[in-house]
């Protein structure tokens, strides 16, 4: 098994439990503020990392140069504001139609790729990637046949528009993250990434602090004074963006971002056996029609 694909698979999972989590500190934050959670938390750790790895692990820093810093101020600012702009979509409808437009990322992330990089993919690996957004569709929208119409239907609508932008600038962030990794001249694929996801997660945590310092200080101090809660978050998204990395590092961020899919199914299976929910037909068939798709990108890379 290619190294890049379980990488992918654990990204995926830390994504869905942090995720999960972070669903309860909105009782105690606003969104902005459980948003600041994930790099607050979590760039000291990725810091951390980097030490750990030239410390422990004997690893060299790579010879920065200003192309890596700017791919990665670039990855960083866009996943900031595609976070943001998803939380906006899901204020003007609701969760299911945000998450469904959001997750275009995958087949805009493949165009862009393929466009501007010259990353060309297999056939059955695109067919899998629109098997995978097919059934993330079926799964957003619990297989209810009038939601999935309405999504289908209502993509000129601003609160569609807005999430395809929100899927277009995550497949930005995504392909950023790559080009700053392939930007050092040196070292493994571990450190370039980790190296990477710390220069990115302290540019988020210096710019997204600022922004509250200015629109609401009080988050900042609810922050600091939930770590408990919040800390987990932040050790949680660090995991998982350092997953992302080493596997863009590896393999073609769209191919990454497909298997990744599989998070969805993560949360539904959480959902039944953690909480008990009796899953529809529509939540199978679209799991399935995820894996499904997984399978082709597999298969088609």
């Amino acid at each position: 098994m290619e190294l890049w694909i379980p990488i992918a698979i654990a990204a995926a999972a830390c994504q869905a439990w942090r995720t999960a989590l972070q669903q309860k500190l909105k009782a105690l934050l606003s969104t902005d503020g459980a948003n600041f959670v994930r790099y607050l938390y979590g760039a000291p750790v990725s810091v951390l990392m980097i030490v750990l790895l030239v410390t422990v692990g004997g690893r060299v820093l790579p010879d920065w140069n200003w192309a890596f810093v700017g791919w990665a101020a670039l990855g960083g600012v866009a996943q900031i504001v595609a976070t943001s702009l998803l939380i906006w979509t899901f204020e003007l409808r609701n969760f299911a139609v945000g998450t469904a437009y959001s997750k275009t990322e995958t087949v805009q992330l493949a165009l862009f790729g393929t466009l501007l990089l010259g990353d060309h993919l297999g056939l059955l690996a695109w067919g899998g990637i629109v098997v995978c957004l097919v059934g993330v569709l079926v799964l957003s929208t619990k297989g209810d046949a009038r939601s999935l119409r309405s999504i289908v239907a209502g993509w000129t609508q601003k609160a569609a528009i807005i999430g395809i932008v929100a899927g277009g600038i995550f497949g930005v962030a995504a392909l950023s993250i790559r080009q700053g990794v392939l930007a050092l001249p040196s070292g493994d694929f571990m450190v370039r990434a980790i190296f990477t996801l710390a220069l990115m997660n302290t540019l988020q945590t210096v710019t997204m602090g600022a922004w509250l310092m200015l629109r609401d200080p009080g988050q900042i101090v609810k922050v600091v004074t939930t770590w408990r809660s919040s800390a987990f978050v932040g050790l949680l998204s660090v995991s998982g963006s350092a997953f992302w990395a080493m596997g863009f590092a590896l393999q073609n961020p769209a191919l990454v971002r497909a298997l990744g899919q599989v998070e969805l199914v993560f949360t539904f299976i959480a959902s039944h056996f953690m909480l008990h929910e009796k899953p529809s037909v529509g939540e199978i068939i679209g799991s399935v029609l995820v894996v499904g798709g997984v399978v082709l990108v597999l298969l088609g890379r």
